[in-house]
């Protein structure tokens, strides 16, 4: 089967801009990775993860391009994880992040599942919408709390008064 993806762009600017691939659902999502690289026109030598999502777009479970954790638990591939695995009809959406440096990120959905064309080459570049801006937008960032009203010298301690705080000055 052939699953259809819609990559959106998570942007801040007016215009959408937004690919529709192509691409067997027994492939990787390292070839998922090299497919939306390729159609956004970036170079793909740069980190980036996929991250499982609800509908509300909720970032979950991490799977990299490379395995960077250190220690016994070892991180989820790109290379090791087909696309059926972890994107199906219960499960359409995934989070595409490229260069944690400039955090390009996109919204990654399953759009329909179809039959393959024996006269198509896979993965496929179904249609382009939109320029990719120079830089990455910048990302804005709402907290659920309100920081608004945090005072860091809240504590009434003077960083001048040495004598009142508890500490021994000749610990070495």
């Amino acid at each position: 089967m052939i699953y259809r993806f819609r990559v959106i762009l998570d942007n801040d600017v007016d215009d959408d801009v937004f690919r529709d691939l192509e691409i067997r659902e027994t492939d990787t999502l390292e070839d998922l990775h090299n497919i939306i690289t390729q159609s956004f026109g970036f170079d793909g030598t740069e980190m980036a993860s996929f991250y499982l999502s609800n509908n509300q777009w909720d970032q979950g479970e991490e799977i990299s391009l490379f395995d960077l954790s250190e220690g016994e638990a070892s991180a989820r591939l790109m290379s090791e994880t087909t696309i059926n695995d972890v994107v199906h009809e219960l499960q359409p959406r995934l989070i595409y992040v490229y260069d944690f440096l400039s955090m390009w990120t996109f919204f990654v959905e399953l759009a329909e599942i179809v039959e393959e064309n024996q006269d198509v080459d896979y993965p496929n570049l179904m249609f382009v919408h939109g320029q990719i801006p120079d830089e990455a937008p910048e990302k804005i960032f709402d907290a659920d709390d309100d920081y608004d009203d945090f005072d860091e010298f809240e504590d009434d301690l003077d960083i001048e008064d040495y004598d009142g705080l508890d500490f021994d000055e000749n610990w070495n």
